[in-house]
């Protein structure tokens, strides 16, 4: 059963409809204290519930109507509805537990949208998870971290729900993005990458949105943008930490009404899309810094993915080297090569600042120079080019180690920047940022 809070009987009676037609046992009620009886007689599946009522526009009822569900019904999702000039007071209810928020006028496709995900996450909470039963082929290790990973990932795959990766550079939040999209509903469908760190708030709304022809001056042709090339599939937004203000209010909008126009065109698309975001920034951080809007974190954070560092997953380095030994063999036309165990043993005990993409580089580099059929400890070593050396202290041997990561990739890459910044999986502007840091110059 399904319970609607709203005093408006307007509101109460197209929920109600709309939910009825889905499938759904409803219960509507107007008031806090209705809802606070039917509670604690019957814990129901979701709870869709406003956040003014009669006595008050400024949501206290509603904030305290909440905090009583979420201890009356502690497994039970709710959803909040609120106009759209309230967004501040559902963030306060997403930080009181709600599961997700609406704004007034709802979308009925995209409000069942999010309460099918909801009842879909709450009942598979204690499902048993057989690694083998999805498409994780390209993740590689058996930690109990990467594992933990994985249960989530299985979990949120199959739903709608909009999921954010955090992680150091290295950790490889590309690849979640891509299992949770080839084990959804959607795997059929597009995968479309964005890097939003390279993405000025100037070229925003043409890149993601498209444009008509004439729409600004070298607009010569029409463009379909980001959000209409995933149609029906996953749209990634990598480095979103990076975005700018001014166009984290366009994506807001976007996300929160699932439409866009494109720039010289006054029709309204509709978008169907599935987003997953990623940052190796404390976005929390950058909230209280007033650089990330709080609304929007609560938007794609609807479910977090955090990736564990390769230090805290070292069980894992064995099968990675080997892997990415195998694969670069095989890629090259060369005789794959076995690590001798003082070889697993030494790659297992270094720090990897820039984590799983540092060690697979450190393996070609290996493999590619000593060009021996068993690689020693000492293969490995030779390549290190003093990285791990110790310094003075915690923060001089983090700024050498990314140092030397950065110079031994704009070495590989012929100082092509470009190709550099994305072996990193930074943007070309961080890659700036952290060259005019460590002075390196060509």
């Amino acid at each position: 059963m399904i319970l609607i809070i709203d005093d408006d009987a307007g509101v109460r009676s197209s929920l109600t409809l709309m939910l009825k037609r889905a499938g759904y046992a409803v219960c509507a009620l107007c008031s806090p204290s209705e809802a606070l009886e039917a509670m604690r007689s019957e814990a129901p599946q979701l709870i869709l519930m406003d956040m003014n009522f009669s006595l008050s526009t400024r949501g206290e009822e509603g904030l305290m109507l909440l905090r009583q569900a979420k201890v009356l019904c502690p497994s039970s999702p709710v959803i909040l509805i609120t106009a759209w000039g309230s967004i501040a007071l559902a963030v306060e209810g997403m930080r009181a537990g709600a599961f997700d928020f609406v704004t007034k006028p709802w979308n009925n496709l995209a409000l069942l949208d999010s309460i099918r995900t909801a009842l879909k996450l709450s009942e598979d909470k204690h499902a048993d998870f057989r690694r083998s039963d999805y498409r994780f082929d390209r993740i590689i290790g058996r930690s109990e971290a990467i594992s933990n990973v994985l249960k989530l990932v299985a979990r949120i795959a199959p739903t709608n729900a909009p999921a954010l990766i955090t992680g150091e550079n290295g950790t490889g939040k590309e690849l979640i993005a891509e299992a949770i999209h080839a084990n959804s509903l959607r795997a059929n469908g597009p995968f479309v990458k964005v890097n939003l760190g390279g993405l000025s708030s100037s070229l925003f709304e043409s890149e993601m949105f498209g444009h008509r022809k004439g729409a600004f001056t070298d607009a010569i042709a029409d463009r379909a943008g980001r959000f209409e090339m995933a149609a029906k599939g996953t749209i990634f937004l990598d480095e979103i930490g990076e975005l700018e203000l001014s166009s984290q209010v366009k994506l807001l909008r976007v996300l929160q009404d699932q439409t866009y126009e494109p720039l010289g065109d006054s029709r309204t698309r509709r978008t169907d899309v599935r987003v997953v975001s990623a940052t190796n920034v404390d976005l929390g951080q950058k909230v209280a810094d007033r650089s990330f809007r709080e609304d929007l974190l609560y938007r794609i954070n609807l479910i977090g993915i955090h990736l564990p560092p390769l230090r805290e997953r070292r069980e894992d380095i064995p099968l990675l080297a080997e892997s990415f030994a195998e694969k670069f063999a095989a890629a090259n036309g060369l005789k794959r090569p076995r690590l001798a165990a003082s070889a697993m043993e030494y790659l297992s005990r270094l720090p990897y600042p820039g984590n799983i993409r540092e060690l697979k580089n450190l393996v070609e580099r290996a493999m590619i120079v000593s060009g021996k059929i068993i690689l020693e400890a000492g293969d490995f070593s030779a390549q290190n080019m003093g990285m791990y050396a110790a310094p003075a202290s915690a923060s001089t041997r983090l700024d050498a180690m990314e140092r030397a990561s950065i110079m031994q990739a704009l070495e590989k890459h012929g100082w092509n920047l470009s190709h550099t910044a994305q072996s990193l999986g930074i943007s070309r502007a961080a890659l700036y940022r952290r060259m005019e840091k460590y002075e390196i110059r060509r």
